[in-house]
């Protein structure tokens, strides 16, 4: 049974729970689980994963994750309405696609806000001026190991419930790391790794060119794949033509199996 229409994964012991599974399946390696299992990520983990397995209808799954920069340089920049509106994108694409049905999303600011828990896609909360006020900084590894969590946990809880799932996770700044405090680059590769070799998982990232962060190496530390990394110019046009390429490459990559797996290959230019 589920929660009150929410996850049936109801404290940070079943999280654990979940990547010590994913562990025993090959699906993790001791490394991602000693990062994922630590004691203080299991709430936030938890805050993210909404929906329940009993409560979705359809016969698979498609986790769409987006991690929006709300770092004050965004604000400075005047790029604010550039991402609020980029992400709506997303959500307006998604929405329209013939597989709607299908697709979960969840939000997660930088700096740990949860807009909205995993939920279909129909019901995603919009980005505005009220609930986006980008003020903070940008601890982009440790943040990145929490959303890269939550992403695995809730596709391993619709794994043990029957149900195939794929993710696709966009990891979106405009500067490097700066406050993270327990996770280096090392650490986010390492999960990264994991997930990737298990060819059910596409994470993306967006750098929005600050002048002088090498964002193509930030991200290929991290692990990801330079097919799946964008660096649109500090421009609004730029930046929303670029959550219009994640949107599209979500879609292909949730049509089915064989279209995840072209997806995967292809990049964002595939």
């Amino acid at each position: 049974m589920t929660n009150k229409g929410g996850s049936n994964v109801n404290d940070p012991n079943d999280i654990r729970k979940l990547f010590e599974v994913a562990e025993d399946e090959g699906m993790l390696s001791p490394e991602a689980v000693a990062l994922l299992a630590a004691s203080d990520l299991g709430a936030q983990i938890q805050a993210g994963l909404g929906v329940g397995v009993d409560d979705v209808a359809a016969s698979e799954v498609v986790l769409v994750t987006i991690m929006p920069d709300d770092s004050g340089s965004i604000r400075f920049s005047g790029n604010a309405d550039a991402v609020r509106e980029g992400h709506n994108t997303i959500i307006d694409a998604l929405t329209a696609s013939k597989q709607k049905d299908s697709i979960l999303a969840h939000t997660r600011y930088l700096n740990g806000f949860v807009l909205y828990p995993y939920r279909q896609i129909a019901m995603a909360e919009r980005m505005t001026t009220k609930n986006y006020d980008p003020i903070h900084g940008t601890p982009l590894f440790d943040q990145t190991v929490v959303v890269l969590g939550t992403v695995i946990a809730k596709a391993q809880e619709f794994s043990q419930g029957g149900v195939p799932v794929r993710s696709v996770t966009l990891i979106m700044t405009d500067g490097g790391d700066c406050g993270s405090v327990k996770n280096k680059a090392s650490d986010v590769r390492a999960i990264v790794r994991d997930m990737l070799a298990t060819e059910q998982h596409i994470v993306a990232a967006m750098g929005i060119d600050d002048g002088c962060t090498p964002f193509r190496d930030v991200f290929r530390e991290m692990g990801i794949e330079d097919r799946w990394i964008l660096t649109p110019k500090s421009e609004s046009g730029e930046i929303r033509r670029a959550f219009r390429m994640f949107s599209q490459s979500a879609i292909r990559a949730s049509q089915h199996a064989g279209g995840f797996s072209r997806a995967a290959a292809g990049g964002f230019f595939g």
